[in-house]
């Protein structure tokens, strides 16, 4: 009887064994921003509808915002876990290639739609938003109605803004000023300087101020108001259209060439662009979907700005010059 049990016992250990392996073969990891990951943020949704799909696991890791998302992988390297990155942005597109992590998707992205369009045959378009000073309409009765308005204003009336060194709404705003100002958004930013309450790591922290109160305005998005009009029923915050039109960011995902299952990373990248992610975006993220979703969009997101101008540079021409741009904000705003 135990001759018979042992080889059946093996048999069984070989079994778990394998079926471990193949577990922790499919788990897939993508590193992503806090506020994706965050309690509010799209992550456990997205989780929970892919893993339907692929009888596997996403493990999120996350910094605090997009741009700290490229240094990370620059500092991993070639030893890096991520599977899929998702959250940097169109900003961002030719740098991250040039680090040759990341591995062409192969997909057909024909339904994708982002205003002024965007191809690539590494990144997949997952959302978009244009940037917007968010102004809170019971502290602050007449917002600046131009880019020059805000840089001119009054100082007393503080806005909390992101660090284009680690954030992409801050490297955002930075593109921003230098798309209306050119040579002499060095100057704006000296100008814009006295209005400027606090410059933070990331969205989350910034947001997360103006809503406190510690300021009547802060960078964010057009489609920011819509959360607090469909989750707390409230019109009080909103964004101050900009005559000289307002900057967009596009959002992308990529999946690395170290991806321990490159079919996985790739059907994720495909679920991104699909209609159950899509219907998750606009209510967790709280950007524009790039793809039709299941259901449309709630009425909300038809009350927000829509920027007449859109701004947004090549991926090129910010990869050559972020340095010499942020140095330049560094001069100026006197930042550490």
């Amino acid at each position: 009887m135990r001759k018979a049990i042992i080889p059946f016992m093996a048999a069984l250990a070989a079994f778990f064994i394998s079926f471990s392996a193949r577990a922790e073969d499919k788990l897939l990891t993508v590193y992503t921003y806090e506020s994706f990951t965050s309690e509010w943020g799209p992550a456990a949704k997205v989780a929970e509808a892919f893993e339907k799909t692929c009888a596997c696991k996403v493990n999120y890791v996350s910094v605090a915002d997009g741009v700290e998302l490229l240094t990370r992988l620059k500092l991993e390297g070639a030893a890096s876990k991520a599977d899929v990155v998702l959250g940097l942005d169109t900003n961002l597109v030719s740098e991250a290639k040039a680090t040759g992590f990341f591995a062409p998707h192969g997909l057909d992205l024909s339904a994708v739609k982002v205003p002024g369009g965007f191809s690539d045959d590494t990144f997949v378009p997952y959302d978009y938003g244009h940037f917007a000073v968010i102004y809170d309409t019971q502290t602050l009765k007449e917002p600046p109605k131009s880019l020059k308005e805000l840089v001119e204003g009054d100082a007393a009336q503080k806005i909390v803004i992101e660090d284009p060194r680690t954030s992409t709404p801050g490297l955002g705003l930075l593109l921003w000023v230098k798309s209306v100002y050119g040579d002499e958004a060095g100057a704006a930013w000296a100008k814009l300087k006295d209005r400027v309450l606090t410059v933070t790591p990331g969205w989350s922290e910034a947001y997360g101020l103006f809503t406190k109160g510690e300021a009547p305005m802060v960078l964010s998005y057009t489609t920011s108001p819509a959360y607090h009009m469909v989750a707390e029923s409230t019109d009080r915050y909103q964004a101050a259209a900009f005559s000289e039109g307002h900057y967009i960011q596009i959002e992308v995902a990529g999946m690395t060439k170290a991806a321990k299952d490159p079919a996985l990373a790739k059907s994720f990248l495909s679920f991104v662009t699909g209609p159950e992610f899509q219907s998750i975006i606009p209510t967790t993220n709280w950007m524009m979907p790039v793809a039709a979703g299941k259901e449309p969009l709630p009425d909300a997101f038809g009350k927000l700005v829509n920027p007449e101008k859109t701004f947004l540079m090549s991926p090129d021409e910010v990869a050559a010059n972020r340095k010499a741009w942020i140095d330049e904000w560094l001069a100026a705003m006197s930042v550490n």
